[in-house]
C-alpha cells in the first residue's frame, strides 16, 4: 500500500461512520493521540470508539486532504487535512451549538515496517480555535478573550 493509499483510507475512515474501517489500516497495538484524548489510545477498536464520539457530535463530519503528504525513508509521514462538520449532537456536557466548523489538522504517523500499516498516529490541531468556532470560547481579540486571559492570570494583551 502506498502512503497516499494508506492516508486516503485513513481519512476516508474518519468520514465513513464505521468504527471498523480503521482495522485494515492499523497495525496491531496501534498507538493514537489527539488533543481530545486524555491518554493515548491503543488498538483500532479504541480509535473507532473515539471516532464514534466525533460522529455523534458532528453527524456530517468529513475529512479532506489539504496538501501533499510527506514521508521520509524511516517510516514517518505527515499529512495535512481539514475536518469539516456541523455540531448537531451532544458530547459530554456540551449541548449542540449548530455551528459549522473547519478545523485544520496534521496527522503525524509512523508506519510499521513490513506491514505498511499505521503503528503510531498523532493528530495536531488547534482545540482553542475549534472552541471559538463553536462559540464556546470568545473570539480572538475580543473583550471576552481579554477578560478570560486576565482571569487566568495572563493580564491584558494588545
Amino acid at each position: 500500500m502506498t502512503v497516499d493509499e494508506l492516508m486516503d483510507g485513513w481519512e476516508a475512515a474518519w468520514s465513513a461512520r464505521d468504527p471498523e474501517a480503521f482495522g485494515p489500516l492499523c497495525a496491531p497495538g496501534v498507538h493514537y493521540e489527539d488533543p481530545l484524548t486524555s491518554q493515548p489510545l491503543e488498538g483500532a477498536a479504541a480509535i473507532g470508539a473515539h471516532a464514534q464520539k466525533l460522529w455523534t457530535a458532528f453527524p456530517d463530519a468529513r475529512m479532506e486532504k489539504t496538501g501533499p503528504r510527506l514521508r521520509d525513508d524511516t517510516g514517518y509521514l505527515a499529512a495535512p487535512v481539514k475536518l469539516l462538520g456541523t455540531h448537531r449532537g451532544e458530547v459530554d456536557d456540551l449541548a449542540p451549538t449548530r455551528k459549522f466548523v473547519v478545523v485544520q489538522a496534521v496527522w503525524f504517523c509512523q508506519v510499521e515496517e513490513g506491514s505498511g500499516r499505521l503503528w503510531r498516529v498523532r493528530a495536531f490541531f488547534d482545540l482553542y480555535d475549534a472552541a471559538v468556532q463553536l462559540r464556546v470560547l470568545p473570539v480572538h481579540g475580543s473583550l471576552g478573550e481579554r477578560a478570560l486571559f486576565m482571569v487566568r492570570g495572563f493580564g491584558l494583551r494588545r
